[in-house]
């Protein structure tokens, strides 16, 4: 719910208690004047007045919550905007067969993939891994990241 519509619920709230409050005095003070002997010096009457300053007060309370509510500034929205980034347009000529498919590969599976992912698709050793991925890193197409006991190998976007 918006501030405005809380502020208004609430100060409808509020005049109800005060409509509560002056009924239930003009109920006491009719009920006291049937039943106190003492006339209008009854110390019931003083009662009865201190408790209904006090309920008029919380009601009073609740009356400018709600205007607060209904005349305080909203909360401002923030605004974010997705800027979307230039993806440059990776160039695969010059590289060696291996190469343009380990890239080809990394590109498929969403610009990331374990390095021990690569040894098993490709069917490669470690070593001839290592040295492929050496020649991209070079070439600044992808990035080696050290995650535990393994390398991911990530494609460079910019």
């Amino acid at each position: 719910m918006k501030n405005k519509s809380v502020g208004y619920l609430i100060l409808g709230i509020a005049v109800l208690m005060m409509v509560i409050v002056l009924i239930f005095n003009f109920g006491l003070r009719d009920i006291v004047s049937q039943t106190c002997t003492h006339g209008p010096e009854c110390s019931m009457y003083d009662t009865i007045e201190i408790q209904t300053y006090f309920s008029l007060a919380i009601a009073g309370i609740v009356v400018v919550i709600g205007l607060f509510l209904i005349f305080s500034k909203p909360d401002e929205k923030i605004i974010t905007k997705l800027i979307k980034e230039k993806k440059k347009k990776l160039n695969l000529e010059g590289l060696e067969k291996e190469e343009k498919d380990i890239v080809q590969y990394i590109i498929e599976e969403g610009g990331a993939v374990f390095q021990s992912t690569l040894m098993e698709k490709f069917d490669i050793g470690k070593v001839k891994t290592t040295r492929v991925l050496d020649k991209l890193e070079a070439k600044q197409l992808i990035e080696r990241k050290r995650r535990g006991m393994n390398n991911i190998v990530v494609l460079k976007t910019s």
